[in-house]
């Protein structure tokens, strides 16, 4: 076989092979009986929706210290499966405070056929117009798009176009959407002094600079905002030893307190998932200590 046939040849299945992942977004995007049997979608810019496998790995109840973020965000959430209106939720905060986990565990509770999750990245929001055009096809299912660790960069104008998606434009979500999003920003774009130093004072009322203007605009499409924070001491070692019951280690409280902080100042932070990660570390070790015996 010549060398040209052999090029020929890998040129047609290379081809084959780009058009099967497009006709598997077709089939994704367009068939409502599949939809109905997936639960989570993720947004690829070159496929489309593909469906992903995602089972809830935690409960609310293991979210300590996030009592009322849990209740408002279940009750919002409740309201929009139930056909009643209902707000985008921002989620804000210092990391590893249960943003995510928060988010993941409510929606977990939620199981039926008209209700999905759709994941999307921060680098794919000038896909916005595809993903809302489809969604307005697809009622009466729901859909919450989750958008994790979001932020935009001083040059990144993709916020545009999501701003304009949460509300203001003739390409604004349906009814049958909202956004869950998370964020360490709580208004998503970055914020410097000098902002603040082009305020101005107008008949005794502060007047904001357009840059800041710009940044609070944008947040200001969410209308549920939930702030989460660091842990305090005795907060933090409430969420070890909770992990560490769900991991069944029964040490005493002496056993691992010292540890716990030390592990927390190594790392700059008391939070929910240092907690958590310290507590897996722990039994781990104690849990092998005890199979080597």
């Amino acid at each position: 076989m010549s060398n040209d046939t052999n090029q020929l040849k890998s040129v047609l299945e290379k081809a084959s092979r780009f058009f099967d992942r497009f006709d598997l977004a077709d089939q994704t995007i367009s068939d409502k009986e599949n939809l109905a049997d997936v639960f989570t979608l993720k947004w690829d810019k070159s496929i489309g929706f593909i469906p992903i496998h995602w089972e809830p790995k935690l409960a609310i109840a293991d979210l300590l210290h996030v009592d009322r973020q849990a209740k408002l965000l279940l009750a919002n959430t409740q309201q929009f499966v139930a056909n009643l209106p209902a707000n985008n939720a921002l989620l804000w905060g210092a990391r590893g405070t249960g943003k995510s986990s928060l988010i993941q565990a409510v929606l977990g509770t939620f199981t039926t056929k008209d209700f999905q999750i759709i994941e999307i990245s921060n680098n794919e929001f000038n896909d916005w117009s595809k993903i809302v055009s489809w969604i307005h096809q697809q009622s009466p299912h729901k859909f919450i798009i989750f958008c994790d660790d979001l932020s935009f960069d001083k040059n990144d104008t993709s916020y545009k176009s999501f701003k304009a998606a949460l509300d203001g434009s003739f390409m604004s979500l349906p009814d049958n959407a909202l956004i869950y999003a998370t964020s360490n920003r709580r208004h998503l774009l970055p914020e410097k002094l000098s902002d603040n130093l082009d305020a101005t004072h107008i008949d005794g009322e502060i007047h904001h600079s357009e840059a800041i203007e710009e940044a609070i605009s944008l947040s200001d499409r969410f209308g549920l905002w939930l702030s989460f924070q660091s842990l305090s001491q005795d907060q933090y070692l409430a969420v070890v030893q909770h992990w560490l019951t769900h991991y069944k280690v029964n040490d005493s409280e002496d056993a691992y307190k010292e540890v716990a902080l030390r592990w927390a100042l190594q790392r700059g932070s008391r939070s929910a998932r240092i907690a958590n990660q310290f507590a897996r570390d722990y039994a781990g070790k104690k849990l092998l200590e005890q199979h080597s015996d």
